[in-house]
């Protein structure tokens, strides 16, 4: 997911960061706030007269090893944070799909990405302990813990999560940590596409005693391109010998299984194209077999489109690619297609946000949550279809 943006200076401390937003609202200029600059193109279009950018505000602010958490500057890459934790056996559990060298630990929490890890170990919302943020008003709030236990007060935290920028410009955040399995492997398991085979599947792992770190079915499409073959099951698990030795005994009754290498899983993060559109849809787990058919359906309509889902969420992502001969029309035509469950834009070509999402802020509540941190509407104006 990559997108270009015009060069500004990175903040480097959250002093700075509260100093640009102070004299945003005395120059009444919008921000749009960057941080690796990899999800500029998500979500809806942001009006803003400058750019915030917090690549700058990068490093590790306090590690504590014995206690599986660690604090780091919003800035600080998913890369540069493994690369620390696993001298010590840890790592964290979030691996949203696109670049990790450029995907910064602020833009993760506050767009709520996730990746096929959240199968197991939760979204970021699951992981995030406690952040540090500037708010549209040019104050310096904490919210959450250092700490696993923290139930003192309004969940800050998780408000920030996931709100993309638009209440706050997270500085800090404490993250919790899990200890690297000794011994991981990922199995394939071919499926097909089938209902009753994608519904068996499912209902096996649902009934297994352990939970796999990760389970994601891809379509033929996206199995081709990751040297699969066609339409599988990827199951990644973890544990010591034994237990791993355990967890493939009890995987037997999905069928068919081979190994595949662990790097499967960085070409999957990796396999979207640069220009896409992306929309996730959702019912429950125990529908998936029927949402995987719809989502089937919308990439059919579309030159090398695909699909890849996580049966135990119930969620399928489809991804379109796009070039520069395809129409708003076209794009349009395909994703009016009637779907009754939850649908979720993450990409989409500018023209089409105002008629096909048009707002994330439907109430009262919602309104009044943003007034309150952003007074003078100056973070990310218009990411979230607010004034539509």
């Amino acid at each position: 997911m990559t997108a270009t943006f015009a060069p500004a200076p990175s903040a480097t401390s959250t002093a700075e960061v509260r100093d640009r937003v102070r004299e945003a609202i005395s120059r009444r200029r919008a921000l749009r706030v960057v941080g690796g600059g990899s999800w500029l193109d998500a979500n809806r279009p942001v009006r803003a007269e400058a750019t915030l950018v917090t690549r700058g505000l990068s490093g590790i602010v306090e590690y504590e090893p014995g206690d599986l958490t660690i604090s780091v500057r919003s800035g600080t890459t998913l890369d540069e944070v493994a690369q620390t934790t696993a001298a010590h056996g840890q790592w964290l559990t979030l691996d949203p799909h696109g670049d990790s060298a450029r995907a910064t630990i602020g833009a993760t929490i506050a767009t709520a990405s996730f990746g096929p890890l959240a199968h197991h170990f939760g979204a970021p919302r699951d992981v995030t302990l406690g952040v540090e943020f500037v708010t549209g008003a040019g104050d310096v709030v904490r919210g959450g813990g250092r700490v696993v236990k923290n139930v003192a007060g309004f969940d800050l935290t998780r408000l920030l999560t996931g709100s993309w920028g638009s209440l706050g410009v997270i500085t800090e955040a404490t993250l919790r940590l899990r200890a690297i399995p000794a011994v991981q492997v990922t199995l394939a398991i071919s499926l097909g596409g089938a209902a009753t085979a994608i519904e068996g599947a499912r209902a096996s792992l649902r009934a297994l005693p352990f939970v796999p770190m990760a389970a994601e079915l891809v379509d033929d499409t996206l199995g081709r391109s990751l040297s699969l073959g066609g339409a599988t099951l990827l199951v990644r698990l973890g544990g010591n010998e034994e237990a791993v030795a355990a967890q493939r005994e009890q995987l037997a009754g999905l069928g068919a299984t081979h190994d595949v290498e662990q790097e499967v899983w960085r070409r999957l993060h990796s396999a979207e194209p640069r220009h896409a559109t992306v929309l996730r849809i959702s019912r429950l787990p125990s529908l998936f077999a029927t949402t995987w058919r719809e989502a089937r359906r919308f990439v059919e309509q579309w030159p090398n489109g695909y699909c890849h889902g996580d049966p135990g969420r119930g969620i399928a992502r489809i991804v379109l690619p796009l070039s520069a001969d395809v129409t708003d029309a076209a794009v349009r035509a395909v994703l009016d297609a009637r779907f009754d469950g939850g649908r979720v834009y993450e990409r989409l070509p500018a023209n089409l946000w105002g008629s096909l999402a048009p707002t994330a802020m439907h109430g009262r509540l919602e309104r009044d949550v943003k007034a309150k941190f952003d007074p003078h509407s100056l973070l990310n104006p218009g990411i979230l279809g607010e004034g539509q």
